[in-house]
C-alpha cells in the first residue's frame, strides 16, 4: 500500500513539473538571499510572448512581464526587509506555477577574483587555512549566511545561465564556501544581524583582462578577441585567457541585484609596466557597475600579498601592489585591504596564505565602515603621508594613524637609500617631534650604511613583512617616495 502511494505521489510531482513551462535561471532558487528592501530583478525564460506573473509570501503585490522572441523575461519584485523568516515567491506563465521556498532577504555581495578568492574554507592541496577544524565546528548555525558558486568557465559569447543553487551554511557545506568570503559574511551577519548572500564568480589564475568585455579589450588594449588568438595566447595557461572568463562566468549573475563586489586578483598581473594595471582595474569596475546597472556599487579589494616571485628581493610585486593602492584613489567608492601582515614567516613560496580570516575580516570592515555607516570601525590601513630628511635622518609622517601606532620600538621593514640608489636596511622608532606650537608624532628612520638619505621604502619587495599597524591593528601599507 505504501509503496502505491509513494508511486502516486511521484507521479504527481511529474506532471506538476511537465505542466510547469516557466523557467527560472539557476540563481532564481530555493534558498536564495535576495537584497533587502530594493526593487529585487529576478528572470528566466517561458514561451516567447508569454506573460509572467510573480507574486510573493510577504506582500499582495503582483509584479509581471512578457517574454520576448526569445522567451526571455525580466520583471522586479520589491523586497521587504532583512529577516530570518523564510520566505516563497511564485511564477506563473498561464502553464503552470513555479515556487522557491527558503529565501531570505539580506544582503548580497559578489566574490569576484582570481584563485586567493576561489580558495575555500577546506583549502587547496598542500595550501591549508588557519584553524579549519575550528571553523566547521563554528559553522554550525550559521544557516543564515548562503553562497552559491557559479561554475569557471570559458565561453566566446557572453553567457545567460550557470549551473549553480545557493548553498546554505553549516558544518557539512562551509568548507566550500570561498574563504574571504566566508569571513567577510561572517563578521557582517553578526554585526548587522540580517542574513548574508555570496554570489562567487572567479577563476584561479586570471588576469584582470579575463573578465572585461569584447568592447573594451578591443578599445583599451592589444588582447586578441578572436578564437584562435586566444587559444594561442600562453597555450598552456587557458586561465590567463582574457575576455572568456568574464563571458562563461561573470556575465550568468549580471541580472542580480546585489550590494556591492569584494575582489582579490592580481598575481597574473604581476609585471604589468607603468599604470596599465591600475587603469584597467578602474575600467573593469566601470564595466561591471555599468552591466549591473545598479549605480556606483561599492568595490572592496584586496592587495596581494607578499609571495617570493623566484626572487625575494625583487620589486615587481611590490609594483602591482602600488598599482593596486593606486587603483583605490581612482576608483570612487572603493577601499583597499592591506595584507602585509597575512602571511606566516614561512611561506614565502605559498602563493595562497592560510590566513584568510584577516582578509575576510578587513573586508567587511571597510563594507561596515563605508556602506552600513558604523563610523566606529576602523577600516583604513595607514599609508605614507610625507617626509623630511635633515643630515643622517628621514621623518615620516603617516595617514589614517586612526590615534595610534602599533609600536614604538623594534620597527621592521625600512629601508633608506642615497644618491646611489642602493637601498639599505634601517632602523625605525616612534619620535615626538616639535613644530608649530604642538608636539607631532613621526617615525624616524636611519641606517648606518647611508650617510646622506634621499629616498626611503617599507616593505617594498616581493617578499618583505613589515610590523607596522594603527589604532585599529591595520597594518601600514607598502610604499617608497622614490620612482626609480
Amino acid at each position: 500500500m505504501n509503496k502505491r502511494i509513494c508511486t502516486l505521489a511521484i507521479l504527481m510531482v511529474v506532471a506538476v513539473c511537465m505542466q510547469a513551462k516557466v523557467k527560472l535561471h539557476h540563481l532564481v532558487s530555493d534558498n536564495m538571499i535576495i537584497q533587502q528592501q530594493t526593487d529585487v530583478r529576478l528572470w528566466g525564460w517561458t514561451k516567447p510572448g508569454r506573460k509572467v506573473v510573480a507574486t510573493t509570501s510577504w506582500s499582495d503585490a503582483r509584479s509581471e512581464a512578457k517574454a520576448d522572441k526569445k522567451g526571455r523575461w525580466l520583471l522586479t519584485v520589491k523586497s521587504p526587509k532583512a529577516s530570518y523568516k523564510p520566505l516563497s515567491i511564485t511564477f506563473d506563465d498561464g502553464d503552470g506555477k513555479v515556487t522557491i521556498n527558503n529565501v531570505l532577504a539580506g544582503e548580497v555581495w559578489v566574490c569576484a577574483g582570481q584563485s586567493n578568492m576561489e580558495m575555500p574554507v577546506k583549502g587547496f592541496g598542500n595550501c591549508p587555512l588557519c584553524n579549519f577544524n575550528q571553523e566547521v565546528l563554528n559553522a554550525a548555525g550559521k544557516c543564515q549566511v548562503r553562497s552559491a558558486k557559479i561554475p569557471s568557465i570559458m565561453r566566446m559569447t557572453p553567457q545567460e545561465d550557470a549551473e549553480t543553487c545557493w548553498r546554505e551554511c553549516s558544518p557539512a557545506t562551509v568548507g566550500e564556501f570561498s574563504a574571504t568570503g566566508y569571513f567577510f559574511a561572517k563578521v557582517v551577519n553578526k554585526a548587522l544581524d540580517i542574513p548574508i548572500g555570496l554570489i562567487e564568480a572567479n577563476k584561479g589564475g586570471s588576469r584582470v583582462e579575463s573578465w572585461l568585455t569584447k568592447e573594451n579589450l578591443e578599445k583599451y588594449t592589444k588582447e586578441a578577441t578572436d578564437t584562435m588568438g586566444i587559444v594561442n595566447f600562453k597555450k598552456d595557461w587557458d586561465y590567463h585567457r582574457a575576455l572568456v572568463w568574464g563571458n562563461g562566468t561573470f556575465n550568468p549573475i549580471l541580472n542580480y541585484t546585489v550590494k556591492g563586489i569584494l575582489f582579490y586578483q592580481g598575481c597574473s598581473n604581476v609585471g604589468d609596466p607603468d599604470n596599465q594595471y591600475s587603469e584597467r582595474l578602474k575600467l573593469l569596475v566601470e564595466q561591471w557597475r555599468k552591466q549591473f546597472k545598479l549605480g556606483e556599487i561599492p568595490f572592496y579589494f584586496v592587495q596581494i600579498a607578499p609571495y617570493h616571485y623566484d626572487n625575494k628581493q625583487g620589486d615587481w610585486g611590490a609594483k602591482l601592489r602600488e598599482q593596486q593602492y593606486r587603483a583605490s584613489k581612482i576608483i570612487p567608492n572603493s577601499g583597499l585591504v592591506c595584507t602585509n601582515d597575512c602571511v606566516f614567516p614561512y611561506e614565502s613560496t605559498q602563493i595562497h596564505p592560510a590566513q584568510k580570516q584577516k582578509v575576510g575580516e578587513r573586508l567587511a570592515f571597510l563594507a561596515l565602515n563605508k556602506t552600513y555607516g558604523m563610523s566606529s570601525v576602523i577600516c583604513m590601513s595607514p599609508s605614507y603621508k610625507d617626509m623630511q630628511i635633515k643630515n643622517d635622518t628621514v621623518m615620516i609622517h603617516l595617514n589614517d594613524e586612526c590615534g595610534a601606532i602599533s609600536r614604538f620600538e623594534d620597527i621592521v621593514g625600512f629601508e633608506l637609500a642615497g644618491a646611489d640608489k642602493v637601498f639599505h636596511p634601517a632602523k625605525a622608532e616612534h619620535f615626538w617631534q616639535p613644530g608649530g606650537g604642538y608636539w607631532d608624532e613621526c617615525i624616524i628612520i636611519k641606517s648606518p650604511s647611508v650617510k646622506s638619505p634621499v629616498a626611503v621604502r617599507y616593505c617594498f619587495r616581493n617578499w618583505q613583512l613589515g610590523n607596522m599597524a594603527n589604532a585599529g591593528g591595520l597594518p601600514l601599507f607598502p610604499f617608497r617616495t622614490d620612482n626609480w
